[in-house]
């Protein structure tokens, strides 16, 4: 089963086991992990290492996070941020890890479906349904594809569906690697929409869902609370409205 405490909440939950998938074979562990949101898609991952994701807030810096790693799910600037500044150890798509390393940065390159294991962290690189262009390259430069990520520490697994739309091979995303936490775009435009949202959110089956990528801008605004209301009363799955930089703590235990 999966528990959960808001940094701003005193009690722990129970909110169920993970969906079971034929095909997976990560076995749960007695785990801890910190899961901060700081802001449109960027999130921090505490616990053995500190795993920071697409480090990019509007009007602010992360640098304060001293991440370990950083994984970067496409090259738009928006998600992309301090990536170049940071020079930490990053995980992205082998195109666009080529290009960091011209910029000095020690990036680590993968591709769609690939895996590895970077100080001891897993991270599994899944599609996402969306453009992937380099901004920050003067005019800019082709960045491959965009992507998500599974990461795996200290036994709890973490998707991170990156900028995209909806796809039905979510539904392998379930099978596959059972993620604990899924964190998916809702703001619409320029990704999934609220609606769209939902479904993904019932094709990955993660008991614990955290809307991310709505806000930050006028084009992507949106009210995250009926999408919080409408899989709460169909689903047993727990939706964590965030404020740019509150915290949960998830833990993955036997059971």
């Amino acid at each position: 089963m999966t528990v959960f405490r808001s940094a701003h909440m005193n009690h722990i939950t129970n909110v169920g086991t993970s969906a079971t998938g034929k095909f997976h074979s990560f076995a749960p562990t007695s785990a801890y992990m910190q899961l901060t949101w700081l802001g449109h898609s960027c999130v921090l991952l505490s616990g053995t290492k500190k795993v920071l994701i697409d480090p990019f807030i509007e009007g602010g810096s992360v640098a304060s996070t001293d991440p370990d790693i950083v994984a970067l799910t496409h090259g738009h600037a928006d998600h992309m941020g301090e990536t170049v500044a940071l020079k930490k150890k990053t995980v992205a798509i082998d195109d666009i890890a080529k290009y960091l390393k011209t910029k000095g940065v020690p990036a680590e390159g993968m591709n769609l479906g690939g895996s590895m294991t970077v100080d001891g962290i897993s991270f599994t690189m899944t599609p996402a349904v969306h453009s992937a262009w380099i901004e920050e390259a003067g005019i800019g430069c082709n960045g491959g594809a965009a992507a998500g990520f599974v990461i795996r520490m200290d036994g709890v697994a973490v998707y991170h569906a990156g900028d995209t739309a909806l796809f039905s091979d979510m539904k392998l995303i379930c099978e596959l690697y059972r993620p604990d936490v899924a964190l998916l775009p809702i703001g619409g435009r320029f990704t999934m929409g609220i609606a769209e949202a939902m479904i993904a959110a019932n094709f990955v089956g993660a008991k614990i869902v955290i809307p991310i990528h709505y806000n930050t801008w006028e084009k992507i605004t949106v009210d995250p609370l009926p999408f919080k209301m409408a899989i709460e009363r169909t689903t047993d799955m727990k939706v964590h409205i965030l404020k740019p930089g509150e915290s949960l703590e998830i833990g993955a235990v036997k059971g």
